[in-house]
C-alpha cells in the first residue's frame, strides 16, 4: 500500500507518522466505574504498537449519564484524568499521537440508568421528542428511549464541553474531537425532526447550528483550533436523526462553512453505512412499518465546496485500497477505520507488509463481552500478524464496518 507508507501528515502543528487513524468506538469496557482503567490501556497500546498514526479515543463523556454503555469512560472528574494519563503516556511512548473525543448523548439516556440517577438531573434534550428506538440492556423489560426534558439553558452544555476540553488537555492528550455525529446531543440540536425549539438555538439553519459551534468556540479558547476536529455524520439515520436532502445539503453547508473558517485540525466527515442504521418504526398509509432515517448522499462534496487548510478524514465502510484511491487523488487527506482496527490492532504494520487481514469478526463483543467470558474477549485478544505469512489475493478487500 503506497499511501499507506507515507511517512509522515502535516496536522495542525503536529506530524502524524501516517494517514491510518483508529476511529472513536465505544467498547464499554471501563468497568466498574467510568474511570479509564489497565485493560483500556492495554486495548490503545496495541494499536499504537500497531502502526496507527492517530488514535481517537472511544466517545468520552464531558459528564455524568445514563448511557446504553453503562462502562463508558468520561473525563469530568480528576480519577478519569489520571486513568487518561496513564493511556496517553503509554500511546505516546509507542510513537502514536492521541485525540480525546469528547461526547454528550444528549436524548439517548435514560431516567432509570444509575449513571443518569447519580447526576441527579433529567435527560436532556433540544425538544421534547423522544428518538425512536433504544435498547437499555441493564433495566427491566430493557426499555426504549424516553422523552426528554428540553434544556432549558444550552450555556449550561458547552460549558461541560469547555471544562472537559481542559481536563483532556491535563491528562496530556495532543488535542480533542468534538462528537457532532451520531444523533447525540450535537446533531439532535443540528437536525429539525429532534430540534423544535423557537428561540436562539432553533428554526433557522444558522440556530440550529450554534450550539456546535459555540461548543467548538468553547474549545478552541482551551486548546487553539490546530489541536482540534470534528466529526461530522451528514446522512443522519442513527438515534432516528435525519431531514430531506435538500434540508441537509443547506444545514451541513452552512455548518461545514463555519467549521471551516475556524481553521481546526481537521473535519472528519462520515459517510452513509447501512450496517449501522437501526429501523424505526413509522406511520406509513396508516400502517406501522420500520423504516430507515438516513439520507444517503456523498458527503465529500461538502468539503469540495470549502477548500481550505483544514484536513479531511473520510469513515465509513472503506477498504485500504479504498482509502488508498481518496488518498492518492488527493480527495481526502486521511482515513479512518473502526472495524478492521477493532479485529487488526496491528493494522498499519499488515498494511505496510502487504499481509493478510484477520476478517473474523464477532460484532456481539463490540460493546462487551459475552456472558461468562472475560472482558478482554473480543477487545484485547485480537492476534498480531504472523509476519512470515504469504499474502492473500483478498488482502485488502476487507471492508471497515
Amino acid at each position: 500500500m503506497r499511501i499507506f507508507r507515507l511517512p509522515t501528515l502535516r496536522l495542525g502543528d503536529l506530524t502524524l507518522r501516517n494517514r491510518n487513524v483508529v476511529a472513536s468506538c465505544v467498547r464499554n469496557r471501563s468497568v466498574p466505574t467510568n474511570v479509564p482503567n489497565d485493560l483500556n490501556l492495554e486495548y490503545y497500546v496495541q494499536r499504537a504498537r500497531g502502526g496507527a498514526g492517530l488514535i481517537m479515543t472511544e466517545g468520552t463523556l464531558v459528564s455524568q449519564q445514563g448511557t446504553e454503555w453503562p462502562h463508558n469512560p468520561g473525563i469530568w472528574n480528576e480519577e478519569q484524568v489520571e486513568g487518561w494519563k496513564k493511556i496517553v503516556d503509554a500511546v505516546h511512548a509507542n510513537g502514536t499521537h492521541i485525540f480525546c473525543q469528547l461526547w454528550h448523548t444528549g436524548r439517548v439516556s435514560h431516567p432509570d440508568m444509575d449513571e443518569q440517577k447519580k447526576a441527579g438531573k433529567p435527560v436532556p434534550g433540544p425538544s421534547a421528542i423522544a428518538a425512536r428506538g433504544g435498547r437499555f440492556r441493564q433495566l427491566p423489560g430493557q426499555p426504549g428511549y424516553v422523552t426528554p426534558t428540553p434544556i432549558e439553558d444550552p450555556w449550561s452544555i458547552i460549558e461541560e464541553f469547555r471544562h472537559a476540553a481542559k481536563m483532556a488537555k491535563k491528562a496530556g492528550f495532543d488535542g480533542v474531537e468534538l462528537h457532532s455525529a451520531g444523533g447525540y446531543i450535537i446533531h439532535q440540536f443540528l437536525d429539525y425532526t429532534s430540534n423544535q425549539r423557537t428561540d436562539i438555538w432553533g428554526g433557522s439553519v444558522e440556530n440550529r447550528c450554534r450550539l456546535g459551534l459555540e461548543v467548538l468556540k468553547a474549545m478552541v479558547d482551551v486548546w487553539g483550533p490546530a489541536r482540534i476536529g470534528i466529526k461530522i455524520s451528514p446522512c443522519g439515520g442513527y438515534n432516528d436523526v435525519g431531514m430531506s436532502l435538500p434540508d441537509t445539503i443547506h444545514t451541513f453547508i452552512h455548518y461545514i462553512t463555519q467549521i471551516c473558517a475556524m481553521k481546526l485540525a481537521y473535519v472528519q466527515l462520515v459517510r452513509h453505512n447501512p450496517l449501522f442504521e437501526a429501523t424505526v418504526p413509522a406511520s406509513v398509509n396508516g400502517t406501522v412499518q420500520k423504516i430507515r432515517r438516513s439520507t444517503p448522499h456523498d458527503v465529500l462534496a461538502y468539503e469540495r465546496r470549502n477548500p481550505t487548510a483544514t484536513r479531511v478524514f473520510v469513515n465509513g465502510g472503506l477498504t485500504l485500497d479504498e482509502a488508498e484511491g481518496l488518498i492518492a487523488e488527493g480527495v481526502v487527506d486521511a482515513a479512518v477505520f473502526a472495524v478492521l482496527w477493532i479485529c487488526n490492532p496491528d493494522l498499519q504494520k499488515r498494511a505496510e507488509r502487504g499481509l493478510p487481514l484477520n476478517k473474523v469478526v464477532d460484532p456481539v463483543t463490540f460493546y462487551t463481552a459475552p456472558e461468562g467470558e472475560g472482558l478482554s474477549y473480543g477487545y484485547t485478544d485480537y492476534p498480531f500478524a504472523n509476519t512470515d505469512a504469504s499474502v492473500s489475493s483478498e488482502t485488502h478487500e476487507v471492508r471497515d464496518g
